[in-house]
């Protein structure tokens, strides 16, 4: 994966494909084949929701340790636990990602063996970033370890997991955040014009943490440090999000193929203003295998996670309702693109045609013409 000329991360060949190579990524990209959690661990959780799938917890919680707390995205949960795995021996070590030193927007893959190495990955990165790049290095080391990454990481690897066995001897946990999407180049470049700074003169970006959700602090060659608001930045609501086109058609922002997913915990998905200067933070966390659950219990009885009580489905919907939408949705947002002629990914586990169900006629028949009509202009 290198840096195209659109900013955006992109496949380079080197050498020749042979057709089993092309099956082989037909196989495991999660833009052609997206699944969550195998059958049998789904049927194994207690509980099950149309819209969140099947899940043994609900709850919320934070990084006990202040400074992880601190440091993280919105609660420093995902961070915590592995640290944890870390800490209690479960993982050798942690495949996740860490700010680009040669690009400062962008993240990169990284392999942590310490705790503060998994610190200092810590917080969100909103640029183009492909953590399973180190996915083969990881398998070569024969080692058992553990995934921090996007929902499309992870179903990328549960589709790998059909093809090499090491997937599912070595990857002991995959956890993930409840994913809006990523920032394209092309949006960041708008956002630095507008506020008079140059993306040659950038040489570190951090999108979020160091608060909740902490501010999008930009530092440049000339030693000026620019702090935004996370509003400022993208937007103050959901309809302003500059996202790219595939993530408005992704079918498992969840993190439906996670052990264990965080999601934060805004009403309506958008922080407050005043509240966000003291806000310590909180994560939601969503256990969807009982390896997911045990991890959460133990890490919560060995003093690395606070508990902050059981929540509901509604909680979930109250401070997600861009992921119930699109969820909701997604079955008549892929009819509308297989009319244009686009590709969409065959889904397993994920309940599109039963959600979609449960709309109005006149609801799927605008959300099919608006996915038509937009993949008619764009290249998906």
């Amino acid at each position: 994966m290198e840096k195209a000329q659109d900013g955006e991360l992109r496949p380079q060949l080197r050498g020749e494909l042979t057709r089993a190579d092309v099956d082989l990524v037909y196989d495991v990209c999660p833009g052609a084949r997206c699944e969550a959690i195998p059958s049998e661990e789904a049927n194994a959780a207690p509980f099950d929701d149309l819209v969140w799938g099947p899940y043994h917890s609900l709850s919320l919680a934070w990084a006990v340790d202040a400074n992880t707390r601190y440091e993280g995205s919105t609660a420093g949960v995902l961070t915590a636990l592995a640290q944890y795995l870390l800490y209690s021996g479960r993982v050798s070590f942690i495949l996740h990602v860490k700010a680009s030193e040669q690009e400062p927007t962008f993240g990169e893959a990284t392999i942590s063996t310490t705790m503060e190495e998994v610190l200092s990955g810590a917080g969100s990165r909103y640029g183009p970033t492909a953590p399973l790049i180190g996915l083969v290095a990881a398998l070569d080391r024969n080692e058992p370890f553990a995934v921090v990454a996007k929902p499309c990481d992870l179903n990328a690897i549960r589709n790998l997991a059909h093809k090499d066995a090491r997937v599912n001897r070595l990857t002991k946990y995959m956890l993930a955040p409840v994913c809006g999407g990523f920032m394209p180049d092309q949006a960041m470049n708008r956002f630095l014009s507008d506020n008079d700074i140059l993306m040659q003169d950038i040489t570190a970006l951090r999108y979020r943490g160091r608060g909740c959700p902490g501010p999008t602090t930009i530092t440049t060659n000339d030693g000026r440090r620019r702090d935004f608001h996370y509003l400022d930045f993208w937007g103050e609501d959901e309809s302003k999000w500059s996202l790219p086109f595939r993530c408005k058609v992704c079918p498992d922002g969840i993190g439906e193929a996670a052990d264990i997913a965080a999601a934060d915990t805004w009403p309506n998905a958008t922080p407050d203003r005043e509240g966000s200067v003291t806000d310590p933070g909180t994560n939601s966390v969503i256990t969807r295998t009982q390896r997911g659950e045990a991890l959460l219990q133990a890490a919560l009885a060995d003093g690395f996670l606070a508990p902050g009580g059981q929540v509901d489905v509604d909680y979930m919907s109250n401070t997600q309702p861009h992921q119930v939408s699109k969820k909701r949705f997604m079955h008549a947002r892929f009819k509308g693109l297989n009319r244009a002629g686009q590709l969409t990914p065959a889904t397993f586990g994920l309940r599109l045609e039963e959600l979609s169900d449960q709309n109005t006629a006149e609801e799927n028949t605008a959300q099919e013409q608006g996915a038509f009509e937009r993949a008619s202009r764009v290249n998906v």
